[in-house]
């Protein structure tokens, strides 16, 4: 035990803490839009960060690196896929979706902004998008959670596993439960930046030092299946990599990113600061993997330790400990904190507002509820997460031990679920309630379909595994159905269409 490394925790920690509190004094009384979209006034930098320190969770410091460890340069296709995805969803997406937002009643969560774009009543969509986003993002906090449970423990070996996951969720649970939308945004801006300095110091370091140890340890164990050709991966890696970025169209706690930026054309600064992170992080973490190959372990035996999935995880940790000093190793560790924390104090926010806008207070309350009332319902839906969260984390077995494999199954489901109905809502004219309904079950659906049929993710498949991430299926499917219903249904009305024109005018920055 690091006396240094624990010190300067417990100093992160409350920072994080201070800023929740910070914000919990200055939103007080200002209503759910202050406390679940901040009042529409990120401003770029902040948004930027914010989005993109939420986007990459714990996975791209443990999960990423793990995978790549254990099984080569053909997992980078999944970086190569991200880095497509994103740059898409700033272009595309980012400054539009902030128009259309606004232009469909001011929405706040995305089944409201879905619902609104159509000037529909009819709750059909809100529920279906609330029950989608329970189920996701559960699976998808748990994931950080058990990130947060892996550092505690690196750095206090003594500390139970159950304490330090109830730890990291406690503290996690706290600012997001006092300070909302804005408390999210300037720790996840905090914690980008740490989680940049982490990422690149260490490939830095270590090429500096010149201690990539023995090449030949490549191939030492699993040699069949490690490759350093990035080309020699197989066409379903390829695909399945490439298929990631397609996740990025349907996440939520992403494009709300989008929904509360100040002005649309602060978007171009954003996605300019977002991409050159994002660029920086992946490359590093792609030399992480490689040089610990290569270095952390002496010998094959050692490395065949490393390559179960509760052990691969701990690469960037276990080089982070053995390259420098205490005070140094703890500023590094608490990155993924800040990675844990920062993805999953977005998707319990995204998921608390989600069930009090959406079906709290049209469906409960029958739009009675005042906002005081729905605040504290917010804040007992991130308790009731969290709490959920932790019992998977804790639950053990192979699957909840391995952080990519859930952050995996998350991804997907939104993916599928939503990137279809996302994209045709901006740009299709034609695009009606009853296709986005339908798109949204038939993605999500399949997306399940696939995962328990035709892959080896949670259990062995049913039928066949077919080493295609159940995204591509699932998102190809909800936007079939999508168009084919449209299509097979009467036309938006004026309204609807003049919600269209209204957002694609020429000029308009509000």
């Amino acid at each position: 035990m690091n006396i240094s490394e624990i010190i300067v925790f417990l100093l992160y920690l409350a920072f994080m803490l201070g800023i929740g509190v910070f914000f919990f004094l200055r939103s007080s009384g200002k209503g759910d839009k202050e406390y679940f979209l901040g009042g529409r006034s990120m401003g770029p930098w902040v948004t930027a960060m914010s989005a993109q320190a939420s986007d990459m969770s714990a996975w791209l410091l443990m999960g990423l690196p793990g995978s790549i460890f254990a099984w080569g340069m053909g997992q980078v296709w999944i970086a190569i896929g991200l880095a497509l995805g994103t740059a898409a969803n700033w272009i595309f997406v980012a400054a539009r979706l902030r128009r259309f937002s606004k232009a469909s009643g001011d929405s706040i969560t995305l089944p409201q902004y879905l619902t609104n774009r159509f000037a529909s009543t009819n709750p059909a969509l809100k529920i279906v998008c609330a029950i989608v986003f329970l189920i996701a993002f559960t699976v998808y906090v748990a994931s950080a959670f058990v990130a947060g449970r892996s550092v505690l423990t690196a750095i206090i070996p003594s500390l139970d596993p159950m304490v330090a996951i109830a730890v990291f969720a406690v503290i996690v649970l706290l600012y997001t439960f006092l300070g909302g939308y804005k408390a999210v945004c300037w720790t996840d801006f905090f914690q980008g930046l740490l989680m940049l300095i982490a990422l690149l110091s260490v490939p830095i370091v270590m090429a500096a030092m010149g201690r990539f140890g023995d090449a030949s340890l490549y191939d030492a164990v699993n040699g069949a299946a490690f490759t350093t050709n990035l080309f020699s991966a197989s066409w379903t890696d390829i695909i399945t990599g490439l298929a990631w970025g397609l996740g990025y169209l349907g996440m939520p706690h992403i494009l709300v990113r989008f929904m509360a930026i100040e002005k649309p054309s602060m978007v171009k600064k954003s996605a300019t600061v977002a991409l050159i992170w994002l660029a920086l992080a992946l490359g590093a973490t792609v030399l992480i993997a490689l040089f610990g190959r290569t270095w952390l372990m002496s010998d094959g035996t050692a490395l065949a330790a490393m390559l179960i999935p509760a052990d691969r995880n701990m690469v960037f940790i276990r080089i982070v400990q053995d390259l420098f000093p205490g005070v140094i190793t703890g500023i590094l560790l608490a990155a993924i904190i800040a990675a844990s924390m920062s993805t999953a104090d977005s998707q319990l926010l995204v998921a608390a507002s989600s069930f009090t806008s959406d079906l709290y207070q049209p469906l409960i309350r029958k739009n009675k509820a005042t906002d005081t009332e729905m605040l504290w319902v917010g804040r007992i839906v991130v308790a009731v997460v969290a709490v959920i969260a932790f019992l998977i984390a804790t639950s053990g077995g192979e699957w909840a031990s391995d952080i990519m494999n859930m952050v995996e199954n998350a991804w997907g489901l939104f993916g599928a679920a939503f990137g279809p109905v996302v994209i045709l809502s901006l740009f299709w004219k034609r695009f009606n309630f009853a296709g986005a309904l339908a798109g949204i079950i038939a993605g999500a659906a399949a997306d399940i379909a696939w995962l328990l049929l035709f892959t080896s993710t949670i259990s062995e498949a049913v039928v066949y595994n077919t080493q295609i991430y159940e995204i591509l299926p699932g998102f190809v499917c909800g936007l079939i159905v999508a168009v084919i219903v449209t299509l097979a249904t009467p036309a938006p009305n004026d309204k609807v269409v003049g919600i269209f024109e209204t957002a694609t005018q020429k000029g308009v920055d509000d």
